[in-house]
């Protein structure tokens, strides 16, 4: 298996198969992330990808999943994901499913059309870090995309029977407005209707552009009890209509949250709510990581 730089991949593609499909994100502006700063983006070829693949089916035993890096995989033609696809299913027949991280961008111009013929080949997921549902925040971060094509194009992934996995960022307005930021991220998932749903909690790294901004005081943490605060009114405001699996469990995350919305809302907040003034039960800032 040949990798290029750090690899990235979401907490449940934790047992998967990973292969770079691209090297590292298209669009690598967004100020909070650090995650592919120190690569230049390409597409690899496909027949690179296969010769990994192969390679992987003479190492490994039972693959259960397979996650196509870097940051944005589904911005490959059609024609080399299905034939990327179309191999993973040869060659892994035991296979569950394949994944990828998708941009609004990418998911808007393939449709729901086009993505249906990649899920009939073995696309079962698609990440989407939405971050926030508001338009301020995300053009705040420089995410690239509004809160309209985000939502829109979660409805994409679900209308085409692939599973959107959504991630959204606790603190990515700071300490300033994050009542918005709450707000409106709690009824982007209730317009949306994402299978999944992940939330993080901001946290910068050096190399993120965000990480001078905090040390200058341009931007303002959010406490950790201004987190908490923060998902309750992010909660509050979370219209699920189907089943929306929910998490809060990330290693950035100063409260443990497992749930399916809508059965469990009232379960979480009452959770949240138990913590409320009570900083001494949550996570230690020493124990948080990316």
């Amino acid at each position: 298996m040949r990798y290029e730089g750090n690899i990235f991949r979401p907490p449940s593609e934790a047992h998967s198969l990973i292969v770079q499909a691209t090297i590292g994100c298209a669009h690598n502006e967004c100020t909070f992330c650090s995650m592919f700063k120190d690569k230049r983006f390409r597409v690899r070829k496909r027949e690179e990808i296969v010769e990994d693949l192969e390679d992987a089916r003479r190492r490994y035993g039972r693959v259960g999943r397979i996650f196509l890096a870097d940051g944005d995989a589904l911005i490959l033609s059609d024609d080399d994901l299905k034939a990327i696809l179309s191999k993973i299913g040869t060659l892994f027949p035991e296979c569950e499913r394949g994944g990828v991280y998708g941009s609004p961008q990418d998911v808007l111009r393939k449709g729901a059309h086009r993505l249906a013929a990649l899920r009939d080949e073995g696309l079962g997921i698609i990440y989407i870090g939405a971050e926030s549902g508001s338009d301020r925040v995300l053009k705040a971060v420089k995410k690239g995309v509004g809160a309209a094509e985000i939502t829109e194009a979660i409805r994409v992934i679900e209308s085409a029977k692939i599973n959107a996995s959504v991630t959204f960022i606790s603190g990515l307005s700071g300490s300033d407005g994050w009542e918005e930021h709450a707000v409106s991220t709690g009824r982007m998932i209730g317009e949306a209707q994402p299978s999944y749903v992940g939330l993080l909690t901001l946290m910068a790294e050096p190399s993120a552009p965000l990480y001078e901004d905090i040390l200058s005081g341009r931007f303002r943490l959010l406490s950790p009890l201004g987190a908490v605060e923060e998902t309750i009114m992010l909660l509050e405001h979370t219209d699920a209509k189907k089943d929306c699996v929910f998490r809060s469990n990330h290693a950035s995350n100063y409260l443990s949250l497992r749930g399916t919305l809508p059965s469990d809302k009232e379960s979480m907040l009452a959770e949240l709510r138990s913590v409320r003034n009570r900083d001494d039960l949550l996570k230690d800032e020493r124990l948080r990581m990316l």
